[in-house]
């Protein structure tokens, strides 16, 4: 029987959070419950601007990548993307391509074709040596090619690393720049960027090198009284970053300047105030008539991009604040001054533009294709990139949605992950994902309607394959499943096509409730397989236990693939049913966990606006569920257009009646339950949309009969 687990929940901490953020309780107790009650984690689902996002300049590596490729537009150099073959890479090359051609390079850019394995190649090298290449920009792959980094430099060609995967050797190659959330000691503070994510970043610190951002270096200074004392502080910022800040107590008559920190602190730097008579007279106070300082004041240049700071001190600012209530420790003028300098400067940079809501398109398919979690950042490129599908879809996704049917209706996380990216992805799974690119950056309309019904053609047969595939895998896997005692599947055939073989881990994982493995042999003597996990299984350190057979391998936790030799196939599948003995599954019951228990007269319109304030849902952020007890049935019906699968209720909540259904339901009614019994129900707020209307229902996952809950 199906497990309901609501975890308990500090009502002091719910009542802080709520009175801190301004959220109503059931808001605050949803957060908390989630372990969401640090501001810094707090912030990413209250906020939606892009000054949120971190600076692209805290990427190690950034600097060079960015002189790098500048220094290629000047000298107007030829310069290559090398991209992968899925959703992700089919973006990122897209995204990098279109805004490095829009800043004055000569690109050209390729994928791995279908028979080539993954990440940038020998032969690419080569043929782009050939043409006169200089420089190449891998975007989704590159952390595990350092044989052919070092092949590129023997040539004179440079390479810039932009990936997102874990880095298997000790050093990442002997690139140019590696741009990578997950490298060792990284300052980066966000981990979990897709592919395109980490090219969106690249492009942003373009942007801004190119608007002159990163060449200031200043100080910013802020001085006022405390009782017989004043208090100094001052930061200095790199590329809008803070790079070192200090403060300092002055007594008034007893301190010279030169005895304090102040004067080499300062030294070398424009040193930016706000309000620079008052701060020169504070100044004179503390250190004497004679000490002068020079100083610009920012404030009618701020006031001039942010007007609601005209006319105003530090101290009223930081009391109206957004930044401040997100802030770990206290939020001083200082930082206030520091906050409004840098808001200021990106919107004088241009930073974020119309160019970057069609860039974020790219980037929320990407990242929702490749089941990054929808935490941290992710949220806001994800959520404004939606947003900008459901304004105005890009040229080439534009004529996907229509042929899909669904241009002009709202798309959401769910129906991109469901509708439009496994689209995208059929190319690369049927041997031609350059044809997606090639969708995406096709200048005319009628181009990009032919290359949309070739992908719709490759989805077909991707359907088709996939369901001959199941045929073939199913029985083998309910062998396999046998074997390893019930904990791993690991199966592989030559005749399973190679794009299908995650698809088929997929549902062998889901169906049988095991971590999966399903490979291809190819006729050129090699393995090729997808992993898929379930049930807290961490697939790294089960690939790692046979890093020596393979020729490749990556991914993430829940998602990975490799290669290997056919000669290796038989001690990789010795060594994954040892690997299967010493694992330890979660609990294979299944478990619904409730964000929160509702009253009837909470079951109100209103609870969608609840429900909307978490969009994105996804990886890391899965869509709210509520339970309420004791609800009478008014009415059921079974609905659907063939077997008649699925029960439809109608939930009697007092003032409000709501709309249910139970997905494969039908042969529940009279059976757990009948019209009039009173159900305790675990279920999602949805949103039924049909011929243009959009209704609010409850989606149940599971319900009961009241008073029949188990011991």
């Amino acid at each position: 029987m199906t497990k309901w687990v609501k975890k308990e929940s500090s009502q002091s901490q719910v009542r802080n959070v709520a009175e801190k953020f301004g959220l109503d309780l059931l808001s605050a107790s949803i957060l908390v419950r989630r372990g969401l009650s640090e501001p810094s984690e707090i912030l990413w689902f209250l906020e939606d601007d892009a000054r949120w996002l971190h600076n692209p300049f805290l990427f190690e590596g950034m600097e060079d990548a960015v002189d790098r490729i500048i220094n290629a537009i000047d000298d107007k150099e030829k310069v290559l993307i090398f991209g992968d073959r899925d959703a992700d890479g089919v973006t990122s090359t897209t995204l990098l391509v279109e805004a490095f051609t829009e800043f004055g390079l000569e690109v050209s850019w390729r994928l791995p074709g279908k028979l080539d394995p993954y990440g940038l190649s020998i032969t690419a090298i080569d043929e782009f040596a050939a043409e006169g290449g200089t420089l190449i920009v891998t975007v989704d792959c590159g952390i595990s090619n350092h044989r052919e980094v070092d092949h590129a430099a023997e040539l004179g060609i440079d390479v810039i690393i932009v990936d997102h995967h874990l880095l298997k050797a000790e050093a990442p190659p002997a690139a140019v720049a590696v741009i990578n959330p997950k490298l060792e000691g990284t300052a980066y503070p966000f981990r979990d960027l897709a592919g395109c994510g980490v090219a969106y970043k690249l492009v942003s610190a373009l942007k801004l090198a190119r608007a002159g951002i990163r060449d200031h270096s200043v100080a910013l200074l802020n001085i006022r009284p405390l009782n017989d004392t004043y208090l100094v502080e001052a930061v200095k910022l790199s590329r809008l970053t803070e790079t070192r800040r200090i403060r300092e107590t002055i007594v008034p008559g007893v301190v010279r300047l030169e005895n304090t920190r102040l004067a080499a602190f300062l030294e070398g730097r424009n040193i930016l105030v706000w309000d620079a008579d008052l701060q020169k007279k504070l100044f004179a106070k503390a250190l004497g008539a004679g000490v002068e300082f020079m100083c610009a004041d920012i404030r009618d240049e701020v006031g001039a991009v942010i007007p609601a700071t005209r006319g105003q001190s530090l101290l009223r600012l930081r009391e109206i604040s957004r930044i401040a209530k997100y802030s770990q420790g206290s939020f001083e003028e200082i930082d206030v001054l520091q906050s409004l300098y840098v808001s200021a400067a990106l919107k004088r940079s241009g930073w974020f533009g119309d160019d970057d809501l069609e860039r974020l398109q790219l980037v929320a398919l990407g990242t929702i294709a490749d089941i990054m979690p929808l935490r941290g950042e992710n949220r806001i490129l994800v959520k404004k990139g939606l947003e900008a599908i459901n304004k105005k879809p890009r040229p080439g996704l534009s004529e996907l949605l229509l042929k899909l049917g669904l241009l002009g209706k709202k798309i959401g996380a769910t129906e991109a992950s469901w509708q439009v990216t496994p689209v995208i992805n059929a190319a690369g799974r049927m041997g031609s994902a350059e044809t997606a690119v090639r969708l995406m950056l096709a200048p005319d309309r009628p181009e990009r309607e032919r290359l949309a019904d070739e992908i719709l053609a490759m989805n077909v047969e991707r359907r088709r394959l996939g369901a001959a595939g199941w045929d073939l895998m199913y029985p083998l896997a309910r062998e396999s499943h046998e074997s390893h005692g019930e904990r791993l599947v690991v199966i592989g055939s030559a005749d399973l096509h190679r794009g299908i073989t995650g698809i088929i881990a997929s549902r062998v994982s889901n169906t049988l409730s095991v971590p999966a493995v399903i490979a291809c042999f190819m006729p050129d003597g090699t393995v090729v397989g997808s992993v898929r996990s379930t049930r807290g299984f961490a697939l790294s350190p089960f690939l790692e236990a046979s890093a020596d057979l393979f020729i490749d391998y990556g991914g993430h936790d829940a998602a990975a693939g490799f290669s290997l030799t056919a000669e290796n196939w038989p001690e990789f599948q010795r060594r994954a049913l040892a690997f299967a003995q010493t694992i330890e599954l979660d609990a294979a019951d299944e478990t619904v966990n409730v964000d929160a228990e509702l009253p009837h007269e909470w079951l109100r319109p209103e609870i969608a606006d609840t429900v909307d304030r978490f969009e994105p849902y996804g990886a890391g952020n899965p869509p709210l569920v509520f339970l309420a007890k004791k609800v009478p049935i008014a009415q059921a019906e079974i609905v659907g257009k063939q077997e008649k699968a699925h029960l439809k209720l109608t939930l009697d909540f007092g003032k409000h009646r709501w709309p249910a259904l139970i997905w494969s339901g039908a042969d529940r009614l009279n059976r757990d339950f009948s019209i009039g019994d009173r159900i305790d129900l675990v279920f999602k707020v949805t949103k039924n949309r049909w011929n243009g209307q959009e209704q609010p229902q409850l989606e149940v996952i599971d319900a009961r009969r009241s008073g029949s809950e188990p011991a």
